[in-house]
């Protein structure tokens, strides 16, 4: 990415105009950005799915009633059927990446039973899918006015409620996305 901005531990929100059904006021936890593309994950699209329906379905064993209240979050269309969890970075995991000091991800199933069993990590959000750009797809998304982009603050992920997200993501900028037009334009 010669002369770019690296969007690692970045909010990608979407701008008011951007109608996608998939992104439509959305924010995206970017993973991992480089010249090959970006990989990231929604953080505010709860599903109907509650995290003891997925510990069922791996056959994985749990009784924690609280588990049925745990929302499991719409990541984004690319492999819906395939887990992530994003997680502060308290032990290691299979297959875990670091995005930053404070953010982890990872997507294999020892994290999924440890959370069964020990309800740890508690700072965690659990997605299906993930959101992918190939090679200068997002970098036009960019100059086409789709997104603004912010460095994460873990906070929002772990600490906020899901509806809260998309504007308090904005806020880090200074922006209240209730005062955009959803026209586009360019000055």
């Amino acid at each position: 990415m010669n002369n770019a901005i690296c969007l690692t531990n970045h909010f990608l929100i979407a701008m008011p105009q951007l109608q996608d059904h998939h992104f439509f006021h959305s924010v995206t936890y970017i993973c991992q950005h480089d010249a090959e593309g970006a990989m990231g994950v929604m953080i505010n699209r709860p599903l109907d799915i509650p995290l003891s329906e997925i510990f069922t379905q791996l056959d994985i064993a749990h009784n924690n009633p609280a588990f049925t209240k745990d929302a499991i979050y719409f990541g984004g269309p690319v492999q819906p059927n395939h887990g992530f969890v994003l997680h502060r970075p308290e032990q290691l995991w299979q297959g875990m990446t670091l995005v930053s000091k404070e953010i982890a991800l990872t997507a294999s199933s020892d994290i999924l039973s440890h959370i069964a069993h020990h309800d740890q990590p508690k700072d965690r959000l659990i997605a299906l899918g993930y959101a992918g750009w190939g090679a200068g797809q997002l970098e036009d998304e960019l100059a086409q006015n789709a997104w603004l982009n912010v460095p994460a603050d873990a906070n929002i992920i772990f600490n906020l409620p899901a509806e809260q997200r998309w504007r308090a993501a904005a806020a880090l900028l200074g922006v209240d996305l209730t005062r955009l037009s959803d026209e586009v334009g360019h000055a």
